[in-house]
């Protein structure tokens, strides 16, 4: 990602004692936070702010605050981090300078832990290098049609209006590029070429052929020659389920290895909100990460009939619990981020024999479900925790997360997709902070 960079002020008002202690803090601030931001050298507020500044630090609050309304006036606009402590956070002698210049409508965020602090400098980042057109690489052809067009063009993420909003909104560079040619690239790599890429992996697998396990590997070979033609690629994805007659295999591995080996994220069956999103979480976080079907129980028949099975878990409170599956498992999981994980035959009937899927889990214990909702304005927050995993032998939930939520209904009442993202830990006060810096309306469930 391209690395914020922030323009440091202080007051002219400072005596030679507060001259000496913001010279430490400085110092302070770039050993803390140096790696993440280029911090520049401080300026005597009034300064005008440098045009490379993402952001604006104070290393010091005094008096003189209250007294400078319109050279304050000059840095709306830019997101102000008061880090006034010497352990890199805000002190909290600040917080009624910080609220009175939030009353003059400015936007200071005041870090009261270093990991608040870094995440925030990495979402800011992560706007930074959406700003500066951030490529999405997505392999479809004909997006609606194809294994369940009846499902698939109802998705907001194949419209025209979504590309171009996404776009314009946050600056990236949406690029599609054919699903159909680079999996027959794919099918056109030697064994000779994989086979070491597979021994390298030394891949957890069951029931799984050599030469379905080098599938994914091929299609891995493929897609990176695409990345390194068009460059600057962040993350990738495909209309895997869709379009499954275009290719062998399933594209699970072959994500897991471009975040294990290139840093490059993915999203599943095309869908461009989730890749936004977990852009977004997981540079902003970097928590573990992975996307789901959501199939709360109040739903009922609507979601067991799809997933082939006659009932929910008996479990005490009902209203308030989800099965979270996709493509048979609970879904594709990261190998860095499982407790548990192994690749198998598919399940679902509209992909390839050979396909591979990973049947993986998070740790049990609390996690949030967030997405960004269709029109880019809001973000979905839920409190919530995996209970445990359920399986129904012979249906396509094989392997699946009990969650469980605190309010059923309002889930129901505003829940923005199926497709949601899952994020180990509770980080809903984290995500309230970095939805300041994108603008978006935290939804909390």
């Amino acid at each position: 990602m391209e690395k914020a960079t922030f323009a440091t002020f202080y007051f002219r008002e400072i005596n030679e004692r507060e001259a000496t202690e913001l010279k430490a803090q400085m110092e302070v601030i770039r050993k803390t936070y140096g790696d993440l931001a280029k911090i520049l050298d401080p300026l005597p507020l009034g300064s005008k702010v440098p045009e490379e500044a993402d952001g604006i630090i104070f290393p010091q609050m005094i008096f003189a605050a209250y007294r400078h309304d319109e050279d304050m006036e000059r840095l709306k606009g830019y997101p102000i981090f008061v880090i006034t402590s010497r352990f890199g956070t805000v002190e909290m002698w600040d917080w009624e300078i910080i609220t009175y210049l939030r009353d003059k409508g400015l936007e200071v965020f005041s870090p009261y832990s270093v990991e608040l602090g870094k995440t925030l400098i990495r979402a800011l980042s992560a706007k930074k290098t959406l700003n500066k057109g951030a490529k999405f690489l997505m392999f479809q052809d004909n997006p609606g049609e194809g294994m369940q067009p009846n499902i698939f063009k109802k998705f907001y993420w194949w419209e025209k209006q979504s590309t171009e909003e996404m776009e314009n909104r946050f600056g990236c560079d949406l690029v599609y590029y054919s699903w159909k040619k680079v999996c027959q690239d794919a099918r056109e790599i030697s064994d000779e070429e994989a086979l070491p890429i597979l021994e390298k992996e030394k891949i957890r697998f069951e029931n799984l052929s050599e030469a379905a396990l080098l599938k994914p590997i091929k299609l891995y070979i493929a897609v990176k020659k695409v990345i390194a033609e068009l460059g600057g690629v962040e993350a990738v994805g495909s209309n895997c389920l869709n379009e499954s007659f275009s290719c062998d295999t399933t594209p699970c591995f072959t994500w897991n290895m471009l975040l294990e080996r290139d840093h490059i994220l993915w999203a599943c069956e095309g869908d461009t909100l989730s890749m936004l999103s977990t852009f977004i979480l997981y540079r902003s976080l970097e928590k573990p990460i992975m996307m789901t079907n959501l199939y709360p129980f109040l739903v009922g028949m609507a979601a067991l009939a799809h997933e082939r099975i006659k009932d929910f878990p008996d479990i005490p409170d009902p209203a308030n619990h989800a099965l979270g599956v996709h493509c048979g498992y609970f879904g594709l999981v990261q190998r860095q981020f499982a407790d548990s994980w192994v690749l198998k035959p598919k399940t679902l009937a509209i992909v390839p024999e050979d396909s591979c899927m990973i049947d993986a889990t998070f740790p049990k214990g609390p996690v949030t479900l967030a997405k960004i909702y269709p029109g880019f304005r809001k973000i979905s927050l839920i409190k919530s925790e995996i209970e445990g995993y359920v399986q129904y032998p012979g249906s396509d939930t094989l392997n699946g997360a009990l969650i469980h939520y605190q309010d059923g209904y309002k889930v129901m009442d505003n829940l923005c997709s199926h497709h949601s993202l899952i994020i180990v830990g509770d980080q809903i006060p984290m995500l309230l902070q970095v939805s300041k810096i994108f603008g978006f309306e935290p939804i909390v469930m």
